[in-house]
């Protein structure tokens, strides 16, 4: 299967395109007197089950992978956090099986380092697409895009402030650079619908520019910025119809509203039911 099939496959099955971040912290989680490893395998597997047991099944899976290396201490030889990321891919393949896992790295280096990169990825994590930097070029992009079964994300215009700095600065065409990033990833993608985009959803005008561009193009989109970050799942996917984008190719994401909406430790002893509540309500609002 290849990773555009995989995306319209696993959004077709659960109606919705919701991506669910999993980028936790511990001090904010349940059972803080166990083990980094321990607390965030049993929180996993308790969230699991409740969104299993209430039907509430994203389109896709986005662990960022500092929030795990943080709590390794390789000095040490204590790598807790790499162990606990490797649980959650366990996890997610029992309880979600068939449903896209994107490991956030944003790697990119030249050719050779990129290859260890995206073999970390693919073949290490097992991981069914990545998110990549644009910005050494084609060498450095090359790796992860060669086989049509893994999905890249090439970072194109993102949701956070300082993306601004480089993302919109003008070329002599007159064009901003994000827009000259989208025509390339077009060319890295050729129609097969596996190498797609990180655009935000923080800044709308931009993302109704880029949408248009990619609209007959396959190219999938990961939307990052909904939710803390203050952007709309309801506004994006309006976005994206007016500009006739492929909808069950787009992946929306929204991470600590949905894993700890409580924002600060501890947890509070309602915590499932807040996190279900949040599922809930953006699912709702990215059915298609």
């Amino acid at each position: 299967m290849t990773y555009k099939e995989l995306l319209e496959t696993s959004a077709k099955q659960v109606g919705n395109v919701v991506c669910m971040g999993l980028d936790v912290k511990p001090e904010l989680l349940p059972y803080g007197e166990k083990r980094v490893r321990h607390q965030l395998n049993t929180y996993f597997q308790e969230l699991f089950r409740r969104m299993n047991l209430s039907g509430l099944l994203p389109a896709a899976f986005k662990p960022n992978i500092g929030y795990y290396a943080t709590l390794d201490d390789p000095r040490e030889e204590d790598f807790s956090g790499s162990l606990a990321l490797s649980d959650l891919f366990d996890l997610l393949e029992n309880f979600f099986p068939g449903t896209p896992v994107i490991l956030d790295s944003k790697r990119g280096d030249i050719a050779a380092s990129s290859q260890n990169y995206a073999d970390e990825a693919f073949r290490r994590w097992g991981a069914d697409a990545v998110t990549v930097a644009p910005y050494m070029g084609s060498d450095s992009v090359g790796p992860f895009i060669r086989d049509p079964a893994f999905g890249t994300y090439v970072l194109n215009r993102t949701s956070n402030p300082g993306g601004k700095d480089l993302q919109n600065l003008i070329l002599e065409n007159g064009n901003p650079l994000y827009e000259a990033v989208a025509k390339q990833v077009i060319a890295y993608n050729a129609g097969k619908g596996h190498v797609g985009a990180v655009v935000g959803a923080t800044n709308p005008a931009e993302l109704k520019a880029i949408a248009r561009i990619y609209a007959d193009h396959s190219v999938p989109l990961l939307i990052p910025g909904v939710g803390s970050q203050g952007g709309s799942a309801t506004g994006v996917l309006t976005i994206l119809r007016e500009a006739d984008y492929p909808l069950p190719l787009v992946r929306i994401n929204s991470s600590s509203s949905l894993t700890h909406p409580w924002k600060q430790g501890p947890a509070p002893d309602d915590w499932l039911d807040r996190c279900e509540g949040s599922l809930r309500e953006l699912i709702r609002e990215c059915a298609l």
